[in-house]
């Protein structure tokens, strides 16, 4: 096991990897901007090193400023979080480079993983139902005029290496299908220096289901179930819920068993997570992220499994010791994601939290980073906490949900906080009846206001 771990990142997630450490017994290192040398990851831990100022690409992108820290410390690994780094495979190979373990897969699987076209030729190889598409990035607007056709409109044009929903064009006819290629890859380019792209079956009214998984490199691998996260916003997820009310169990154990196998044939080290669209009973894969999920904690509420100690175990070299007999399901749980934004624009609302009550009680977890008196700043993302909570069955969930969202008191900034409690009360919500384009248009036509 480690002695010391660098934790590269801020803000929740940071504190998140913090206890997590301080739970085995592992020192710890915070890094931190100039903007956030006042967070709370930074007052509790062991020790911490400023890496430079608010611009990420100056401090938490900052490579070289997180081996110096790294040397300065002594600290043998290295815990990424979600975001900034975590699916670097440049980072990873640097740190293994100075015999520092980066607490995640290897540089090859984020590699491969991290390329969609390659992600899903290799999903494909291992049994996992992949969307309809081209085999790799279109080279002409005659190709992917003939493929959009192999396969029928309406179609999808994404870019190769992109994510959060950048690169990205809807071609609902042939006639749409040239403006729809230049614009993916305009945008592609801008984005990521790359405008390759590539066509997809476009589902008109899919739910989006993950599935947890957790690897030792060995070829040991077991699924912890699916997330539900459907409910976005310019394919942002903003309420994630497990487990999903559109499986039953059988699908549940079909899915799971699939990637698990995969997982293990790969050879897969740490968490990970294998993202489909789900509709009329079947799974695509879109993608994998090899890393730590923002919505890991509500897997965490209904299996009792702590999914960043299990991560940290793994990168230490131990062999898995949970096997998939020992995975149990136990009730629901949701998660809000809680931005500092206002909650009918969703501009961001950066500034003093001049009053912070988080709700409390059985069942309910909040991860924050904040606290009263904490000045949000304006350089990162908005997330400033999410609430989770859990019952022993979805509508207890519910009710301890609108329970929690009545407590929970953020003054001095907007919040989401107004937006998770009309929804909450939605009747497609209760029911469990949205897919992935539910939101925006209800935020389109719902006469909701702060």
């Amino acid at each position: 096991m480690f002695n010391k771990i660098l934790i590269a990142n801020r803000g929740e997630i940071a504190l998140r990897v913090l206890r997590a450490c301080k739970e085995l017994g592992i020192e710890t290192v915070a890094v931190h901007s100039t903007a956030d040398a006042n967070a709370m990851h930074v007052r509790l831990a062991d020790e911490s090193v400023c890496i430079g100022p608010p611009p990420a690409r100056d401090s938490y992108l900052n490579i070289p400023s997180l081996l110096a820290a790294c040397e300065i410390t002594g600290a043998e690994a290295v815990h990424p979080g979600y975001g900034f780094l975590s699916e670097n495979a440049r980072f990873a190979d640097i740190l293994s480079a100075h015999n520092i373990a980066f607490i995640g897969p290897s540089a090859e699987h984020i590699r491969i993983m991290g390329d969609k076209i390659e992600a899903k030729n290799t999903a494909r190889r291992l049994g996992i139902p992949v969307v309809p598409g081209s085999d790799g990035a279109v080279t002409t607007d005659e190709d992917a005029m003939r493929i959009a056709a192999e396969i029928g409109y309406p179609v999808l044009v994404k870019a190769a290496a992109g994510g959060g929903g950048r690169g990205m064009r809807v071609a609902m006819t042939e006639d749409e299908m040239s403006s729809a290629l230049s614009a993916a890859r305009s945008e592609a380019k801008n984005a990521f220096g790359d405008d390759s792209v590539y066509i997809e079956k476009y589902l008109l009214k899919p739910r989006h289901i993950e599935i947890q998984v957790l690897g030792d490199g060995k070829g040991n691998a077991i699924h912890l179930g699916e997330r539900d996260c459907s409910l976005q916003r310019r394919h942002q997820k903003v309420w994630e819920e497990a487990l999903s009310p559109a499986l039953n169990q059988e699908q549940r154990d079909r899915i799971g068993g699939i990637v698990a196998d995969a997982m293990a044939e790969l050879k897969y080290s740490g968490v990970g997570t294998i993202e489909f669209l789900y509709e009329d009973g079947e799974f695509y894969f879109i993608e994998m992220n090899t890393r730590l999920q923002v919505e890991h904690p509500v897997t965490e509420m209904i299996t009792g499994i702590d999914l960043v100690n299990e991560q940290i175990k793994v990168a230490s070299g131990a062999s898995l010791t949970i096997r998939q007999s020992d995975v149990t399901f136990n009730g629901h749980a949701i998660e809000c994601r809680i931005n500092a934004e206002n909650p009918a624009t969703f501009a961001p609302s950066p500034g003093k939290i001049t009053y912070w009550h988080p709700p409390g009680g059985l069942g309910v977890r909040v991860d924050s980073g904040v606290y009263q008196g904490y000045n949000i700043p304006p350089h990162y993302d908005s997330l400033i906490g999410k609430l989770i909570v859990h019952g022993r069955t979805r509508v207890e969930c519910m009710m301890r949900l609108r329970r929690c969202l009545d407590e929970f008191v953020v003054d001095g900034i907007q919040s989401t906080i107004p937006l998770f409690r009309h929804l909450v009360d939605n009747q497609d919500i209760a029911n469990g009846m949205y897919d992935i384009h539910w939101l925006e248009k209800w935020l389109a036509t719902d006469p909701f206001q702060a």
